[in-house]
């Protein structure tokens, strides 16, 4: 069956010159990508002392979840600077699938941490727009994961949508969820927390850091699935 939306090449319409510094730029863009995601992650996890409270194992946890994780799972399918460029597009589905499963549970870690720190200390639960972003980014999350599976098993579950249409959903859902994490990273800056761990030009870098992997995940979507003209059936 043939698809009614076709999806436009990255650096389409550009005359040769101009695509080769386009694909180095995006090359140092997503290798800058690679090492900003694990960075952020390698120093909140220090910054958060794992092991000296119920509290200190939440930010490492979801740091690897969303920073690093996360953002390697979908860098995977990059053809500019990703370490699994030369795979096959069935080993990246893998890759791609063992670094979500790896969210999910890092992610659900980090969640139990935070909710027996919070028990433990009597404090209440969603009570900043932190928490209530993380419950969102949360929920985003296994609905994208349920959205991935159908993108895998479309028979199994008797789906009637063309396959090209639920890898756009799917791939429009993940980047909807990479925006929610990134805003809720950005919102641990504001916590009392972070606030007590870092400041100045420290605590700026940190709360803008995020944003440069979000643009180049936003970047490589769109460049992907951006829809560029309809088709006739």
């Amino acid at each position: 069956m043939r698809s009614d939306v076709e999806y436009s090449p990255v650096g389409e319409g550009l005359g040769m010159r101009d695509f080769w510094l386009y694909v180095w730029l995006r090359r140092v863009a997503v290798i800058a990508t690679h090492v900003t995601g694990l960075g952020l992650t390698l120093v909140l996890s220090l910054l958060s002392r794992p092991g000296t409270s119920l509290f200190s194992w939440h930010p490492m946890c979801m740091s690897v979840a969303y920073c690093l994780c996360m953002t390697e799972g979908i860098l995977l399918f990059s053809a500019e600077g990703s370490p699994f460029c030369f795979k096959s597009w069935k080993s990246k589905v893998r890759l791609h699938w063992f670094c979500q499963a790896l969210v999910l549970i890092a992610a659900a870690t980090g969640l139990g941490f935070i909710v027996a720190s919070r028990n433990v200390s009597e404090l209440p639960h969603l009570a900043s727009w932190h928490s209530l972003l993380g419950m969102c980014t949360l929920t985003a999350t296994v609905l994208q994961t349920a959205c991935g599976i159908a993108v895998i098993f479309p028979k199994l579950l008797r789906l009637s949508c063309p396959s090209s249409r639920l890898k756009l959903y799917h791939a429009t859902c993940g980047l909807v969820v990479y925006l929610f994490s990134t805003v809720t990273v950005m919102s641990a800056m504001f916590t009392d927390w972070f606030q007590a761990t870092a400041k100045g030009v420290a605590w700026w870098a940190f709360l803008i850091l995020p944003l440069f992997p979000a643009l180049v995940v936003m970047s490589q979507i769109t460049n992907a699935y951006l829809p560029r003209k309809k088709l006739t059936s």
